[in-house]
């Protein structure tokens, strides 16, 4: 056994046990009438959350750094760091709908090495482990064997409020240039409950125009253990460090590559 797998079940509990906590604090009934009461929910179900799960994983690995803002992108320094997200898809939390997660990342050196994203509705826990393959519960994921971009269901999302202009242009780009080449885009959020379904086959391509950390190392991770290409958009190699993500089926990678870089000239 590797000596990141040993340490593959307490992450597992860790989650799992913050994960029912956010998920007593769902609420069928929620909504929120402006952005006050917006902000105040979010960050509520944060402070829950972490009450529990930054304890414990700094038990599961002491010497790990722990980045405290789940908004933040670009290259971590060297050594491993925790890469959290307490309320993956916080935002559909407060407004009484089912994409969300908990999900937390173990980055040795700007890889992600170790990932466990868990589905508190569903009860379902996505696990990954760099070199051994990802996982749904205690079966193996693998992603679609698609070859044709005209057959695929792809999909990107806004990855923060405040983006820049830039940054919105550059989505509203590529999802046009993805509604004229794929079968059907999706636009939505979070980042990793797209980047799951890349993992198990069911999407065939995910990208997003965005370097925060917290919603792609966990699902880039996945994607790659079930056999998918995850780099950046460009083509290139994909870190922490990378300033935009793609990940794909194999065999569509190519084809999406070249829509979305022609898409950004």
């Amino acid at each position: 056994m590797s000596a990141d797998r040993e340490l593959l079940p307490d992450i597992i509990a860790a989650v799992q046990t913050a994960g029912a906590r956010l998920r007593k604090r769902f609420d069928i009934g929620s909504r929120p009438e402006d952005l006050s009461e917006i902000v105040a929910a979010l960050r509520t179900n944060d402070t829950a959350v972490l009450e529990l799960l930054r304890p414990a994983l700094e038990t599961v690995r002491p010497g790990a750094g722990w980045v405290e803002d789940e908004l933040e992108g670009g290259a971590l320094p060297d050594g491993e760091w925790w890469v959290i997200d307490p309320a993956e898809g916080n935002i559909n939390h407060v407004h009484a709908m089912t994409e969300w997660s908990v999900t937390a990342t173990l980055v040795r050196d700007n890889e992600p090495v170790v990932t466990v994203v868990h589905l508190p509705l569903t009860e379902d826990t996505y696990t990954a482990i760099r070199g051994e393959g990802a996982y749904l519960n205690d079966v193996r994921l693998h992603t679609s064997n698609k070859s044709q971009l005209n057959s695929a269901l792809v999909g990107t999302g806004q990855a923060k409020p405040a983006e820049t202009t830039e940054t919105l242009h550059c989505i509203g780009r590529s999802v046009t240039a993805m509604l004229e080449n794929a079968l059907v885009t999706r636009v939505s959020v979070p980042a990793t409950m797209q980047l799951i379904q890349v993992a198990a086959g069911r999407m065939d391509v995910f990208w997003q125009h965005s370097d925060v950390r917290s919603g792609l190392v966990a699902g880039a991770l996945l994607v790659t253990e079930a056999g998918g290409t995850v780099t950046d958009i460009a083509g290139n190699p994909w870190s922490a460090a990378s300033p935009d993500l793609l990940a794909a089926a194999p065999a569509l990678h190519a084809a999406a590559v070249e829509v979305l870089t022609e898409a950004l000239r």
